[in-house]
């Protein structure tokens, strides 16, 4: 019985110490976040800190590489479906839902960014930082217009299709009521290639050509096509293709 006990309090003492062990690494992880942000971290590191608010006293390096290893970056992880990291990783649906949530937050707090006030759109710069805003977070193509005053000023975004354009194609009678709607006298298109190459495909300029001609007799404009890929973006107007530019 006595020897019980003494095996019961050691073994306690075994799990106490991997419980400080653990709790002075986290510690020192996030004094090091908030002196230096995510400065120096990597991958795996970022998502072990992530997963400390899923497992309050489990390790949680083991996992953040598992994670890794299994989508290849953080970008294929963040943007993967909720079911699939709990069926590839095998994670709690907490762990999953943290994860997911991850751009889907990013793209709030980048559209946030921009305030209430009408945004003027009278360069690339600005258009292009606006798209990678609009599409962070987003895992399928989709197709939005920026309805502009005659100031250039923002009115309105409008979703046209969602998919790819050959699965979902670009109808410019949609565009037409839309920029009716809402007063545009002059546009700017706008998709994203997911997880792709921002640079436009030869059916890209096919639609942009279209749709400049489904415009053309309402002396609507179209200013730029910007296409979007990660935080990269491409722009027809810099490049001196088809649309009228800045």
């Amino acid at each position: 019985m006595l020897q019980a006990f003494r095996i019961n309090k050691v073994e306690k003492r075994g799990c106490d110490r991997i419980k400080n062990l653990h709790e002075n690494h986290r510690s020192r992880v996030r004094k090091r976040f908030m002196e230096n942000g995510l400065e120096g971290f990597a991958d795996h590191e970022v998502l072990e800190m992530l997963l400390y608010y899923c497992y309050p006293r489990r390790d949680t390096n083991e996992i953040a590489h598992k994670l890794i290893n299994e989508y290849g970056s953080l970008y294929n992880l963040f943007e993967a479906d909720t079911r699939d990291i709990m069926r590839r990783c095998g994670t709690t649906q907490n762990v999953a839902v943290l994860i997911s949530m991850i751009p889907k937050v990013a793209n709030l707090y980048f559209r946030s960014k921009w305030g209430r006030n009408a945004l003027v759109m009278d360069n690339v710069k600005t258009v292009g930082e606006y798209g990678v805003s609009l599409f962070a977070g987003r895992t399928n193509e989709a197709f939005y217009i920026f309805c502009l005053d005659t100031g250039r000023r923002l009115n309105h975004v409008s979703l046209i299709a969602e998919g790819t354009l050959d699965e979902t194609p670009v109808y410019p009678r949609e565009i037409v009521s839309e920029a009716l709607k809402h007063q545009a006298t002059a546009l700017i298109l706008a998709h994203n290639h997911p997880g792709g190459t921002s640079k436009p495909s030869r059916k890209d300029v096919e639609a942009t050509g279209k749709i400049i001609e489904g415009l053309r007799f309402l002396s609507i404009r179209v200013i730029d096509h910007v296409i979007v890929a990660g935080d990269r973006y491409y722009s027809f107007a810099t490049h001196n293709q088809i649309v009228e530019g800045y």
